[in-house]
């Protein structure tokens, strides 16, 4: 009869925590160079061991991101694109912001490099190269950080490419790359995703370093996040930018190098113009 009260207490207990509801999962947005990198299918699975939680990964460009979680269809945002996070900031739609890493961009071509854009003071200079060489240059064209960065520094050259040299893509970072290859046409892309990919295009890294190259990623959760969906977020936004996630970003490597920086503790960090004291791993 003991037997029997203990076995039927066991039932009683299995039966309560298969009832029990499980956890939301996280919905998160992030730019396609973040997911074409790798780094967060190499890292996330810790954090849903850890966390009994599942997180959703929607990879767009940056600008997507934030329309995404201005509509509330994520919590939680990872974007590489200053002014635009400075805008979502001033209008109150972003909280919790803080920079947790950093690398830079390139310009990769062909190798002949006939717009001599290996040989550019900076990245200013390479975009005028690319322009007045009439070379062809592969843009994103979408509403991404790097798209956005492409057009500030053709801004500051005080030229563009002609309309026949400028091809708009409309993908991701990983696709843009690929078409690049496929064309023997320059293109601007952050260093994670080219690295990671970088076997399998015929491109060569031409142009890197200097302050107009930075590229720093911003994480942030929606502001109009209540209760649950607020508290999930903001422990998956704790986790990347003070807990466990910053060892696994700083360990982390494409085709065996490191691509991302840890944002420097007791560096400034909650605005979007925040800058690191220190430069990118792999920059020259």
């Amino acid at each position: 009869p003991l037997h029997g009260v203990w076995v039927c207490l066991a039932l009683c207990c299995f039966a309560t925590a298969a009832c029990r509801p499980l956890p939301k999962p996280v919905r998160m947005a992030t730019t396609t160079s973040v997911e074409n990198s790798g780094l967060l299918a190499a890292i996330l699975p810790a954090y849903e061991r850890s966390a009994h939680v599942t997180v959703e990964v929607l990879a767009v460009g940056s600008g997507r991101a934030l329309n995404l979680l201005e509509h509330g269809d994520v919590t939680l945002a990872l974007t590489h694109d200053p002014p635009a996070e400075e805008a979502a900031l001033a209008k109150g739609t972003i909280a919790n912001y803080r920079k947790i890493m950093f690398n830079d961009f390139i310009i990769v071509g062909p190798a002949a490099d006939p717009a001599g854009v290996a040989a550019a003071s900076d990245g200013v200079d390479a975009f005028g190269r690319i322009a007045a060489g009439q070379a062809l240059f592969v843009s994103r064209g979408d509403a991404s950080g790097t798209y956005s960065r492409e057009q500030q520094l053709w801004g500051r050259a005080g030229r563009r490419p002609v309309q026949d040299k400028l091809l708009e893509t409309g993908q991701g970072m990983g696709g843009t790359l690929r078409v690049a290859s496929e064309r023997n046409a320059y293109t601007l892309t952050d260093r994670a995703t080219f690295e990671q990919l970088r076997r399998g295009l015929r491109l060569a890294l031409l142009f890197e370093g200097g302050p107009a190259m930075l590229n720093t990623y911003a994480i942030f959760i929606r502001a109009a996040a209540t209760g649950a969906d607020r508290a999930a977020a903001a422990t998956l936004s704790d986790w990347f930018a003070e807990g466990e996630g910053r060892p696994l970003i700083a360990s982390f490597t494409a085709n065996g190098r490191r691509v991302f920086s840890l944002w420097p503790e007791r560096t400034p960090r909650t605005r979007p113009t925040d800058l690191p004291t220190t430069e990118p791993q792999n920059a020259r």
